[in-house]
C-alpha cells in the first residue's frame, strides 16, 4: 500500500485510480488528516506501508520526520515548480527523492524500489523455497518457473512473504492488499482471495504453503 498525501482530493483519487491499475493499492489524506493518522496508527497498520507520496502541502517539510517517528518506508515528495531551492529544501527535510510532475506511477515504483535497493533491500525478488516472488508487478516464480496469478492472490502471497516469520491476520492482509480505508470492500473478501490462492499453491507444490490458524492468522510456513 502506498499513502498519498496531498491538499487536494482530485489528485489522491488520481494517484489511486494509476496505481490501482499497476495493482498498488493506495489510500489519501489531506496533510491536516495525515498528520493525526500517523500519530495514532497502529503500527501493525503502518508497517503496511510500502512508501509515502508527498504532493501539494503547506506544512509538507516537516512531514518526513512524523514518517521516520513511526515507519522506514521510502518517502517521495511529487514537485511541480521547477525550483533548485525549493528541491534542495525537501531533501534537507528528510525524503528520500524528488520528483517532477508529470510523472508516470511506473517510474515513482521504479524510485521506490531503488531506495530500498540503496537502504540494502534485495529488490530482485526474495525467494523462499521454491517460491520466488517480486515487488515490482511481476507474477511469482515456482521451482524457476512462472506463476501466473490475479493481481490480489500476487499481492497476499507478496506480503505473506514479505513478512515470512509472522502470523498476519485478515486486518493487516486486508489493509495492505486494499487500502486502510477502503470501505467498498469487505475484510471477508480475503479469506476468498486466500482460499483460492491455496488451491493454486497445492497443486503447483503438492502440499499447503499457507498455515493458517483461527483468531491468528496466516503466515508461510515452508521447510
Amino acid at each position: 500500500m502506498i499513502v498519498v498525501v496531498d491538499e487536494r482530493n482530485l489528485v489522491t483519487s488520481g494517484y489511486s485510480a494509476w496505481f490501482g491499475r499497476e495493482g498498488i493499492s493506495t489510500t489519501g489524506f489531506s496533510p491536516a488528516d495525515f498528520g493525526d493518522w500517523v500519530d495514532t496508527v497502529a503500527q501493525s497498520d503502518i508497517l503496511a506501508v510500502e512508501a509515502f507520496l508527498i504532493g501539494e502541502c503547506s506544512n509538507r517539510n516537516h512531514l518526513p520526520i512524523k514518517i521516520r517517528e513511526r515507519c522506514s518506508a521510502p518517502v517521495i515528495a511529487v514537485n511541480e515548480t521547477q525550483s533548485l531551492e525549493h528541491t534542495l529544501e525537501l531533501f534537507q527535510s528528510g525524503v528520500d527523492d524528488v520528483v517532477r510532475k508529470p510523472v508516470h506511477v511506473r517510474e515513482i515504483l521504479a524510485r521506490i524500489n531503488a531506495i530500498r535497493r540503496r537502504a540494502g533491500v534485495d529488490v530482485s525478488g526474495i525467494q523462499v523455497g521454491p517460491i520466488r516472488v517480486f515487488s515490482d508487478g511481476r507474477d511469482p516464480q515456482i521451482n524457476g518457473m512462472e506463476f501466473l496469478l490475479p493481481r490480489r492472490e500476487r499481492r497476499i502471497l507478496e506480503y505473506l512473504i514479505a513478512n515470512r516469520g509472522r502470523r498476519l491476520n485478515k486486518t493487516q492482509i486486508f489493509n495492505a492488499i486494499y487500502g486502510i480505508f477502503d470501505s467498498e470492500v469487505e475484510e471477508n473478501v480475503v479469506e476468498s482471495h486466500i482460499s483460492k490462492l491455496r488451491k493454486k499453491l497445492r497443486e503447483a507444490l503438492g502440499f499447503d504453503p499457507i498455515d493458517s490458524k483461527r483468531f491468528l492468522g496466516y503466515c508461510i510456513n515452508i521447510e
